[in-house]
């Protein structure tokens, strides 16, 4: 994992930006909230299209994807903090 540079905090809000949005994308789509959405109602075109099935799973790929990305990120700051702390030499 390349470091970029970041400032931590904003590199723990980016990850918990990914889980979230991730996770909320791979739910949603299948949950009730998604067919009683206002926009379905207002345009029956996009109600149409928003109940086929390969829409939902587009969207819950999507999720996955980010929130895959999350968990490496993750996985990439926990890393590095425990070869942080393997690297410091004990004091004298």
């Amino acid at each position: 994992v390349a470091d970029t540079g970041d400032l931590p905090v904003s590199r723990l809000l980016r990850i918990a930006l990914f889980l979230e949005t991730g996770f909320v994308r791979v739910v949603v789509p299948w949950s009730s909230f998604w067919d009683r959405n206002y926009f379905a109602f207002a345009f029956p075109w996009v109600g149409m299209w928003m109940s086929n099935a390969f829409v939902r799973g587009a969207v819950t790929g999507v999720g996955l994807v980010t929130a895959v990305a999350g968990l490496r990120d993750l996985s990439g700051v926990l890393l590095a903090r425990s070869a942080a702390s393997e690297s410091i030499p004990p004091a004298p």
